[in-house]
């Protein structure tokens, strides 16, 4: 195993996630154990496990830091979620791509309580690995050129580390160019 470089890691120790699954949602461990996927994990602080104040603490790079959205897209009575994966520097294009891919009429975030439930992660945590085995994995290009990343681990109160490859080999992951948008300067700032 490839240990992640420090520039991903900022201030963060890892060790190889299997070794403490203690950090990680059940599901999450499952699938790492199952899949036999390549993955580092660094416990946090669960008060800053959101992206920015994560990163901001951590030396974690923006820019290196993806997040998994759960969508819900919906066509009269069918349902259809999907875990889309965007760096924290742009933004998933929700009502056109995601909502297209989707086969829907309308798409939005999942709620809150319905995305927690549905995976059996903590909100702050969710990841694609675990989630759903007939939810696909849509991974935004830009998160697909990165060569580390870091991810949710389940739980608010430690990050995974994976190389790009370990997310793209996930059973249902998909590189999906046009799936995010960069986020104006302004607005990573603020």
């Amino acid at each position: 195993m490839t240990t992640p470089p420090d520039a991903v890691l900022g201030t963060l120790s890892a060790i190889p996630a299997l070794s403490r699954t203690d950090l990680l949602a059940e599901p999450v461990a499952a699938a790492l154990a199952s899949d036999a996927l390549e993955a580092f994990v660094a416990p946090i602080d669960p008060g800053l496990a959101d992206t920015d104040a994560f990163c901001a603490h951590y030396g974690v790079p923006l820019d290196a830091s993806a997040n998994a959205v759960v969508v819900r897209g919906v066509r009269g009575d069918t349902e259809r979620f999907a875990v889309c994966m965007t760096l924290a520097t742009r933004r998933l294009d929700v009502n056109g791509a995601i909502r297209k891919r989707l086969d829907a009429r309308k798409a939005s975030f999942a709620p809150l309580e319905e995305a927690v439930t549905r995976t059996g992660m903590e909100y702050g945590g969710i990841t694609p690995i675990g989630r759903p085995a007939d939810w696909p994995i849509w991974i935004d290009a830009a998160v697909a050129e990165r060569p580390w990343l870091c991810i949710g681990s389940g739980i608010r109160g430690s990050k995974l580390f994976v190389p790009t490859a370990t997310l793209l080999s996930v059973p249902g992951a998909e590189r999906v160019d046009g799936l995010a948008r960069e986020i104006a300067h302004e607005a990573v700032e603020n």
